[in-house]
C-alpha cells in the first residue's frame, strides 16, 4: 500500500482541490502522511539532523549502552516494560525549557521549530477546510497551541527480538511532524489491521500522523493510528518529532457542525424529512439539531 504523499505547494495552485481531497483521505482513511514542499529549509534539517547525531555519538550513546537495559538484554532475557531509546524533550511553546537541552543544539532547534510550527498551523487550516470548518477552527479549539520537540535516537540492537524501540501507543496530542532517519526503518503504523511499515525519509521529507485530539475534534472522522517503533541490528534510528498539541487549558469537544442531531422522537424527523428529502443529507442533520432543540 502506498502511503499517501501530500505535496504543500499544490494546495495553492491548480491542483489544490485535488490536494485538499487527497489530504481529506489520508486523514480518514489512513491517519498519517508524507508531506513534501513544505517549506522547512533542508539546511537548516541537515544542520539538526548533524548537530543530533553529533551529540548523541558524543554524549549519549556510552551512557546508553552503559545502562541496566543495556547491559542485561539478551536472547533469554525480554524487556516487555521498557523503550530501547534515549531521548530529550524540548519545550518551544508556551514556556521554553532551552537551556534543559543540550547547549550544541539550543540555537538549532528553536530555529527549526519555528518553522514546523508554521507547517502544522497550514495542516491545520486546510484541515479544518475540509472538515467544514472554519480555518481556524482547530488552531482555537487547541486555545494557545503548545510545541514540544522529541529529540531521540534508537540505537543499534544485538538482540532486536527481546525489546521494543518504542512499545505500541496512539499520541495523545494534535499534529505530529517527524522527521525522521533516511537510512534506517523501524517505525510502524497500522492500517486496516495491518502492520505498515514506514520506510526512511527521502529527501527531507516530513512524516505526519494525527492525535487522539484531531480524532475527538473531527467526531470521529479524521483518526488517530496505534504506531510503534522496532530495533534494529544494523544502526540507530535517528527521530526528530514536532508535537503540534492544544494548549494544557484547552476543552476538548467535537465540533458541533460534525456532531449528530443528539436526542428526537422519529415522527418528528420524519415529518421534517417530508420536506427536505431531496437536499443534502449533512445540511438535514445540521437543520435537525436546530429545529429539535
Amino acid at each position: 500500500m502506498e502511503i499517501p504523499v501530500i505535496k504543500m505547494d499544490e494546495l495553492y495552485g491548480e491542483k489544490r482541490s485535488e490536494t485538499l481531497l487527497l489530504l481529506h483521505d489520508a486523514c480518514a482513511q489512513w491517519g498519517f502522511f508524507w508531506v513534501e514542499n513544505h517549506g522547512i529549509n533542508h539546511d537548516l534539517m541537515d544542520k539538526i539532523k548533524e548537530l543530533v547525531n553529533k551529540h548523541y555519538k558524543e554524549n549519549m550513546e556510552k551512557n546508553f549502552y552503559g545502562s541496566e537495559i543495556a547491559k542485561t538484554l539478551g536472547p533469554d532475557k525480554v524487556a516487555s516494560n521498557v523503550d530501547w531509546e534515549c531521548s530529550f524533550m524540548y519545550h518551544h511553546q508556551p514556556k521554553s525549557n532551552i537551556h534543559d537541552i543540550p547547549e550544541l543544539l539550543r540555537i538549532t532547534v528553536p530555529e527549526y521549530a519555528e518553522e514546523v510550527v508554521k507547517l502544522a498551523e497550514q495542516l491545520a487550516e486546510v484541515m479544518s477546510e475540509n472538515l467544514g470548518l472554519d480555518k481556524d477552527y482547530l488552531k482555537k479549539a487547541f486555545c494557545k497551541p503548545s510545541v514540544g520537540i522529541k529529540v531521540a535516537k534508537y540505537p543499534r540492537c544485538s538482540h532486536p527480538e527481546a525489546v521494543m524501540g518504542l512499545r505500541g501507543h496512539t499520541d495523545a496530542g494534535g499534529i505530529i511532524l517527524l522527521f525522521q532517519d533516511d537510512k534506517v526503518p523501524g517505525l510502524e503504523f497500522m492500517k486496516d489491521g495491518r502492520r505498515i511499515s514506514i520506510p526512511p525519509t527521502q529527501g527531507n521529507r516530513i512524516f505526519v500522523n494525527l492525535g487522539d485530539q484531531i480524532e475527538v475534534i473531527s467526531n470521529g472522522i479524521y483518526k488517530s493510528i496505534f504506531h510503534q517503533v522496532l530495533p534494529n541490528q544494523n544502526g540507530s534510528r535517528l527521530s526528530i518529532a514536532t508535537f503540534y498539541n492544544p494548549g494544557a487549558d484547552a476543552i476538548i469537544f467535537p465540533a458541533p457542525r460534525l456532531t449528530y442531531p443528539s436526542q428526537y422522537s422519529f415522527q418528528d424527523y420524519l415529518n421534517f424529512y417530508s420536506t427536505t428529502k431531496f437536499t443534502d443529507k449533512v445540511s438535514r442533520f445540521q437543520i435537525t439539531k436546530t429545529v429539535f432543540k
